[in-house]
């Protein structure tokens, strides 16, 4: 075996960016995506400090929503619907690029205080809510992009999602090939995704047009999957929550950094200040960006996908696929779901015939610092306001209305 897959590679370090260092004509709002970096080593736990079993709503099984959507569905009411309107209007007249929209450019004097229950569910309760009357094809593509990001702001910081500093992303066919998962990005493709968690701590998709067929929702409590593995595939979960799991970034990397990330998949929490605090059970997950490696691991720069992984692997999206929540996203839909306790999956899908259009979501990763009630994550930039997604040298933010 190569010498360097006996030795674990050295950390890289995270250098939080200074507000003071960050031009404003490259990012609007002063803040700079952190981007994607290595779990810091000394806080990651054998798992033996695990626990044998997770409680509370975060913890939910299929069958406590399937037959209740009231408990996760918001139908947007009349008063709200006007004040997101008129929000989106005055940020419209004002000339502000989407990029620099903020709560502050963007008020909801009374829909902020639901947003910010709904921001507290996503974090620390069930993990998911599904926003319906949101009504895209009357308002158009452009005062709809600004009253999604608008309603974003409520929730979080947007991120970059890609290397193209894109923070309004868009969830479209554009007839990629799908088998090069070592350079495509699957959401550009109509392929199946299967359950996975975005580079953010929520993520948020609106439905601007459906396929023909497919393209349907499945959610997961990845603590009710851990649990599930905890009684039933111990030796799984172990594998899991070892730093012995290569993810590909793609390319999207910055001069001089790794073009991979050695992790877990399951963490646990940094230690609160006060020492009886929970240490909660924080996933992170792509299979598609552990499988594009082979190109690195045939050169022996990093190791091959064992036999146990390509197990846990397997056995990790079975156990997803049994305990899913599935949903239709509707024209006018928006979901919001938490990374950090839930997975998403989206299954294959097929467009209409042109000139209908294409299925197209937009979305948004949004980021909730460890400073504003965001999770102790185990990385360097766990109190960054824009902590975690994409980032690639300086480039700065873009708000395009369609994918490019």
């Amino acid at each position: 075996m190569a010498p360097s897959l006996i030795a674990s590679p050295p950390a890289q370090t995270y250098t939080p960016s200074s507000k003071d260092t960050v031009p404003h004509s490259v990012f609007p709002d002063g803040i700079k995506t952190s981007g994607q970096h290595p779990p810091l080593y000394s806080e990651l736990k054998p798992f033996s400090a695990f626990p044998s079993q997770l409680t509370g709503p975060t913890v939910w099984q299929p069958t406590d929503y399937a037959s209740n959507p009231e408990r996760w569905t918001h139908h947007l009411t009349p008063p709200e619907l006007t004040e997101l309107s008129a929000a989106a209007d005055a940020f419209k007249a004002a000339g502000t690029p989407l990029t620099g929209i903020s709560k502050a450019s963007f008020p909801l004097p009374t829909m902020s205080t639901y947003l910010h229950a709904i921001r507290t569910e996503l974090l620390n309760g069930k993990g998911f809510i599904l926003f319906k009357g949101f009504p895209v094809e009357r308002w158009g593509t452009h005062k709809s992009a600004i009253a999604f990001m608008g309603l974003g702001t409520y929730l979080g910081y947007f991120v970059s999602q890609n290397g193209l500093g894109h923070v309004l992303g868009h969830v479209k066919d554009l007839g990629e090939d799908a088998t090069q998962i070592d350079k495509v990005r699957i959401y550009r493709t109509n392929a199946r995704q299967y359950f996975h968690a975005d580079d953010a701590d929520l993520v948020g998709l609106l439905c601007v047009a459906r396929a023909l067929e497919g393209g349907e929702s499945d959610i997961v409590s990845s603590h009710a999957v851990y649990n599930d593995l905890k009684a039933n595939r111990p030796d799984v979960l172990e594998t899991l929550t070892k730093p012995i799991w290569y993810f590909d970034r793609k390319g999207e990397v910055s001069k001089g950094e790794e073009p991979w990330i050695r992790t877990s998949v399951f963490y646990l929490e940094k230690a609160g200040e006060a020492a009886d605090e929970e240490r909660r059970v924080y996933c992170k997950w792509d299979p598609y960006f552990i499988r594009s490696l082979t190109r690195f691991s045939d050169a022996g720069l990093i190791p091959p996908l064992t036999p146990a992984q390509l197990e846990a692997a397997t056995v990790l999206e079975e156990t997803c696929n049994r305990l899913a929540l599935h949903m239709i996203l509707e024209v006018g839909d928006i979901q919001f779901l938490s990374n950090c306790h839930v997975l998403h999956a989206r299954t294959e899908y097929k467009d209409h015939a042109p000139p209908a259009p294409r299925r197209h979501l937009m979305r948004l990763w949004l980021a909730t610092p460890e400073g504003e009630g965001g999770w102790r994550l185990p990385f360097g930039d766990s109190e960054e306001r824009k902590r975690g997604g994409i980032q690639v040298d300086e480039i700065g933010p873009v708000a395009e209305l369609d994918a490019a």
